[in-house]
Formats: structure tokens, sequence, C-alpha cells
């Protein structure tokens, strides 16, 4: 599939059959989040794989969205090795890993496997939760895996605003 078919047919899944994903279809995401561009290439982004029921269970515990999904990871970054911009010195480690979350959403896409983006959870209970992830800045919780008999994107997936309302050429 190209690109623009592979981002217009993406959906947040959430819906999720109970199938494992197969170790090789894993790595080939994860290597598509090591892959994603970062400020400086500085990398401050990391990556936790929840597969465990016992993992699976405290992250259940941190949001409201359940969707049971067999794996779940968990994107959060270092902001000490995170580039800051001159002047302001915006840190742009929140950036970075929002940039590796999408790179890993299209890229399991492409192989036949479901996300979402998880915004909505509490990142000092998930702190609190894993202790493996001190120091650490949580920013998105993705579920992954199969999608279930009988999902299908939501009603507002393909509802856009025309470009010319987006963008601006100057």
């Amino acid at each position: 599939m190209d690109f623009t078919s592979l981002s217009a047919a993406r959906y947040s899944l959430r819906k999720f059959s109970p199938q494992s994903v197969e170790s090789e279809k894993l790595n080939r995401i994860l290597e598509a989040g090591r892959n994603a561009p970062t400020a400086h290439n500085l990398q401050p982004q990391r990556i936790f794989v929840l597969q465990s029921p016992e993992a699976l269970e405290k992250i259940d515990r941190c949001t409201d969205c359940h969707f049971h999904a067999p794996v779940m990871l968990v994107v959060a970054y270092d902001a000490k090795e995170a580039w800051k911009r001159e002047g302001d010195c915006k840190n742009h480690g929140e950036i970075d890993a929002a940039l590796v979350t999408g790179q890993m959403m299209l890229q399991a896409a492409e192989l036949g496997l479901g996300t979402t983006y998880v915004g909505m959870f509490d990142p000092e209970q998930v702190l609190a939760a894993f202790p493996e992830m001190e120091g650490l800045t949580p920013i998105a919780l993705v579920p992954l895996g199969y999608p279930a008999e009988g999902a299908h994107p939501s009603r507002l997936h393909s509802s856009r605003k025309p470009l010319e309302e987006l963008v601006k050429v100057l």
C-alpha cells in the first residue's frame, strides 16, 4: 500500500482480538520508532513493551481507556537527553516522542495491526506502577494488536476539514 493510502486508511482501533502479536512484527514496529526523526538526533525516547498479564493489568489501572489489546506500548522521553531550543530552552522530548509514536503506528498499520493513541492516563500513576520508568516523562499509551471481528473506524474517521482551512501558503 502506498503512503497516501496507508495514512488515509489507518484508524484508531478500539476493539482488539486476543491474538498475539508476532515478535517479528513487534520488532519492525519498534525499529520504525528507533528510525523516527528526533531533534539533533538525540533520541530521548524510551519505549516500554507491556505484554505480560501483570504488566497489562498494572497499566490498565492507570487509564480509563480499556481496549484489552495484547500489547501496550508506553512511549516516554528523558527530558535530560532531549534537545532544548536556543533562546527559550523549549524541551523537544515530547515532540520527539510523538514523532516516534506516529511512525510506529503507521508501521503497525502497514503490517495489518491496529493501534490507538491514548493520552488519557495519569503519568504519576504510570511512574509509580513501573519503577523502570523513573526519571522519564510518559506521553502516550499505544494499545497494539490485531483488529477484532467487527472492528471498524469511528464514524468521524473520514471527517476532515478542507485543506484550504488548514493550510495557508504565504
